[in-house]
């Protein structure tokens, strides 16, 4: 199976930074997080946030305003009409019918663009939409960890990513692994 992170490898940019500014757009108040979004961002593709620190910080901030911003039934499709311009067109050129997406962005938005694309697997982070509670942070080892609960020891052959410090417990488990710089690929192992 060949396996995908997906923002910066197969979609241009951050799709969560795009949606949190898809977000502002619709309730402008939401502003007032910008700087702490955008240095959790800068922190998180340093490699500098932690899961725990995710989960004890971030975290609460969706959660305690999801409801008032996110329409869960119509704004991953109103977020893709306008998005799904930026899935770069290397991936037409890897993709196959066993495609697997590996990502910490939101299963709510991420579900909208697999099925655009006809990819039907992916693990995400997850958002419970009757809760509104944020039940899985999908990055690091936690992508490792979602994937041996869904496919035991399957194998990847191959993985592509644009952040080897954050996706390197996925490159060590994978038979080759691949960096996406913009839309060039260049094979790291």
């Amino acid at each position: 199976m060949n396996a995908f992170d997906f923002d910066n490898t197969i979609y241009k940019g951050e799709s969560t930074l795009d949606l949190f500014f898809f977000y502002i757009v619709k309730k402008p108040w939401l502003v007032k997080f910008l700087p702490t979004v955008l240095k959790a961002f800068a922190r998180y593709k340093k490699g500098g946030v932690t899961i725990p620190e995710i989960i004890e910080r971030y975290v609460p901030l969706v959660e305690k305003d999801i409801f008032r911003v996110v329409d869960f039934e119509n704004d991953a499709v109103e977020f893709w009409d306008k998005h799904i311009k930026k899935i770069k067109p290397l991936y037409d050129e890897l993709r196959s019918d066993d495609d697997l997406i590996i990502t910490a962005s939101p299963d709510f938005t991420i579900d909208e663009v697999c099925k655009r694309l006809g990819i039907k697997r992916a693990l995400t982070s997850r958002v419970n939409k009757e809760s509104g509670k944020i039940e899985f942070v999908n990055i690091r080892e936690n992508k490792i960890k979602a994937f041996r609960e869904e496919y035991g020891a399957a194998e990847i052959e191959n993985f592509y990513t644009d952040s080897p410090v954050n996706d390197a417990p996925l490159i060590e488990l994978a038979k080759h692994a691949y960096q996406v710089k913009g839309n060039k690929i260049i094979r790291i192992k």
